[in-house]
């Protein structure tokens, strides 16, 4: 039987791979990056690489784009000196850089819901052990104002605390000398002390619930709304059985069902209904203000003499060009050798790329929304329901670039335009056809189905069908299913919930 012979070996064979430069990565990166954050990559090469500076905003020069250079250190038939006083950065137009008075708001710090609770809960006049209940019973409710615990694990949690501090307590009582003030002391921590019950906890939320704002504390919405409608100068008693033994039925609007059971009429529950309806059902989220958000559009569209013109509003951004200063040191090549000489080679070559990657960045922002005008130009004059279908792929090949390079250079970046500032992505959408032949945006399609809704007679409202019928009179063929889908997505609800009596 041959045994099998396992041995290591050496070859040599020739293949070929295909490998992405490690620039192409980079590039990639900065068409992806926004404008903010640009600026911030932007201020990291330059304190990493010497051979970059900043340039003033008075100077422009032009860029000229090349193809991508190596990491290889320049060989002796390089010019370096021709190379480094050949410097060159890049700028927008003369006019943007104009000096502007920027105000930095100063924040500030405001008490949230829990803060708003403590100071209310602090001004009671209530023994510690109550506030200590109130506290974790407050500390388990989330921003919205929902108590996010059961009552138990509320007792179970301020219990906890009291096995930590309570042996503290004890032992600074046992050092007392006295021992009838350390029998009083005694005494008083087992008064305090003593563990919470289930009693205790519901009576502290009862205190919570009657806090401002109203309706804080609660367990779930409908117990919200309960609390709410106690507040009301003058119980509404329809209200309140409404949303005590009908809730389910007041949430799929079944005025019908509900006025049965009540012996009441349709429009006394509808109005009911609507009482309800104007009560917050998180009122915690106005204690809980969102954080800004800032945008800074990376372009800017101008109609100028009945032409629509774009820009690039880089004027934040650091203007690059390769340094003087490096320039003179580097001229006497005599001086470099070795790995000085690659280093200076590595970083000129990286600093030239940056400058042309820069510029390459911005000539096709430039382009994609250039055609992008040019396709919406009837968007920009009359709305949104003239705009019309548009896909990553036409641009694509209308600039003569990649697929992915289109989605990279709209990826979360805006457009300040005359009828406002929008997100690159919103001028893409899907058509629909219509009976001219043309095709309209789905955008298009739902701001006319918006339209349609607003206008309807809230005592017999639109089907989907009926919709239907209106955009093919308006020349739009479109399916139900698609119609119910838009209607869906703008929170528009169906005709049956929309009804009014």
């Amino acid at each position: 039987m041959s045994q099998l012979n396992t041995k290591l070996y050496q070859s040599t064979q020739l293949r070929q791979e295909m490998r992405i430069n490690p620039r192409l990565y980079q590039a990639m990166e900065l068409l992806y990056m926004p404008l903010l954050d640009l600026q911030q990559h932007l201020k990291e090469e330059m304190a990493e690489n010497p051979f970059l500076e900043m340039s003033e905003a008075d100077e422009q020069q032009e860029v000229e784009l090349k193809e991508d250079t190596t990491d290889e250190p320049l060989g002796d038939e390089v010019d370096w000196e021709q190379i480094l006083l050949d410097g060159f950065d890049v700028g927008g137009r003369r006019q943007q850089y104009e000096h502007r008075e920027y105000i930095e708001p100063t924040p500030v710090e405001t008490p949230d819901l829990r803060d708003h609770l403590d100071e209310q809960l602090r001004m009671l006049p209530m023994p510690d052990r109550d506030l200590r209940m109130g506290e974790e019973i407050i500390g388990n409710i989330d921003e919205t104002g929902i108590l996010m615990c059961t009552l138990e694990q509320a007792v179970e949690g301020a219990n906890s605390w009291l096995e930590d501090v309570r042996p503290v307590a004890l032992a600074n009582a046992r050092e007392i000398e006295d021992e009838e003030e350390r029998e009083e002391e005694l005494a008083q921590i087992a008064a305090i002390f003593r563990p919470y019950e289930f009693e205790d906890a519901e009576r502290m939320l009862r205190v919570v619930q009657s806090m401002d704002p109203p309706g804080v504390g609660a367990r779930d919405i409908r117990e919200c709304i309960l609390l709410q409608l106690r507040e009301i100068d003058g119980e509404d008693p329809v209200a309140r059985i409404i949303v005590e033994e009908h809730f389910d039925s007041l949430i799929n609007h079944r005025w019908g069902d509900i006025a049965k059971e009540l012996e009441l009429t349709p429009k006394e529950i509808q109005d009911a209904a609507d009482r309800i309806a104007g009560l917050d059902p998180k009122p915690g989220l106005r204690y809980s203000p969102e954080p800004d958000h800032y945008i800074t559009p990376d372009l800017i569209v101008e109609k100028i003499d009945g032409e629509y013109m774009v820009f690039a509003n880089d004027t934040s951004l650091p203007r690059l060009r390769i340094s003087r200063s490096y320039r003179e040191v580097a001229r006497d090549k005599s001086k470099f050798t070795g790995e000085n000489k690659e280093f200076i080679a590595a970083k000129l070559n990286s600093a030239n790329w940056m400058i042309q990657a820069i510029e390459q960045r911005r000539q096709t922002m430039l382009k994609v929304m250039g055609f992008i005008v040019d396709r919406q130009r009837e968007f920009f004059e009359r709305g949104v329901q003239y705009l019309r279908p548009l896909t990553l792929r036409e641009v694509a090949d209308h600039i003569e670039m990649h697929e992915s390079t289109v989605s990279r250079v709209t990826n979360k970046k805006f457009v300040q335009t005359p009828r406002g500032v929008y997100s690159l992505k919103y001028f893409f959408s899907s058509g629909l056809s219509t009976m001219s032949g043309e095709d309209i945006s789905a955008r298009g399609v739902k701001d006319m189905i918006k339209g349609m809704v607003a206008d309807e007679d809230l005592k017999k409202p639109l089907t989907d069908q009926a919709i239907v019928t209106l955009l093919k009179n308006e020349g739009v063929k479109i399916a139900r299913r698609t119609v119910a889908k838009y209607r869906d997505q703008m929170g528009i609800l169906p005709a049956r919930m929309r009804k009014r009596v």
